[in-house]
């Protein structure tokens, strides 16, 4: 081959590989722009896309769904930082908790959490609840130790209707939806957080309570310019 002939076919490898790097790098632009990140850049920004998006409960809104157990001194710590942001949450933005038992262990607090919804009474025993394990060291261990709690926050609830509510069908029944709606979300420790039933966070993701807040922040932009 001649010297000509070789600079021919180097210019024309070159041009090739400028091209498909161009090619590519495009392709990566769109696809964060459009809501649609690949997941190891994903990973690289602090959370990742689920292969397939779970239903959330209303499609026309952005909702923020947060998987705790009050037992976990991580939730714990955390909830400070998400109660801030969600007092303060955009308006075309849903709040909503899951307390699946990823482990036995958790069930006590998961049915604790789901007869509180189905009593109306979440906001009035949520932060009391954290509190009295975390600071108070009552572990809440027992439907007798949550009943005899519940009672004593005056909120005209008996112990002994508490438990019933506990194992109640209707707790029952959400319980097993959280615990299929943790797996479907690729959940392995909380508190984790579900932006839309599309990328799920977390700290370690994230690199830190702050860090969940701002990765929610810039996926619930990344929703409302997709819709």
């Amino acid at each position: 081959m001649s010297s000509e002939d070789k600079n021919l076919a180097t210019n024309l490898v070159s041009s090739k590989r400028r091209n498909f790097i161009a090619g590519a790098g495009a392709l990566a632009s769109s696809a964060l722009l459009g809501g649609l990140p690949a997941i190891g850049h994903a990973q690289a920004l602090g959370y990742q896309l689920l292969d397939t998006p779970v239903p959330t409960r209303d499609p026309a809104r952005i909702e923020i769904l947060e998987f705790f157990w009050f037992g976990c001194p991580h939730c714990n710590r955390f909830e400070p930082t998400i109660n801030a942001w969600k007092a303060n949450k955009p308006e075309d933005v849903d709040f909503v908790r899951e307390a699946p038992a990823l482990n036995a262990a958790w069930e006590t607090h998961s049915r604790a959490f789901y007869a509180a919804e189905a009593l109306g009474i979440t906001e009035k025993m949520f932060e009391q609840t954290f509190n009295e394990i975390h600071q108070k060291g009552n572990r809440l261990n027992s439907p007798k130790a949550v009943g005899s709690f519940i009672e004593d926050l005056d909120i005209d609830v008996s112990a002994e209707d508490y438990m019933k509510a506990m194992q109640s069908f209707s707790v029952a029944t959400a319980l097993k939806r959280s615990e299929k709606l943790a797996r479907d979300s690729r959940v392995s420790g909380v508190p984790s957080i579900l932006i839309n039933g599309k990328y799920i966070t977390s700290a370690s993701l994230a690199g830190g309570n702050d860090g969940i807040i701002n990765v929610m922040n810039q996926l619930i932009e990344v929703e409302r310019k997709a819709s």
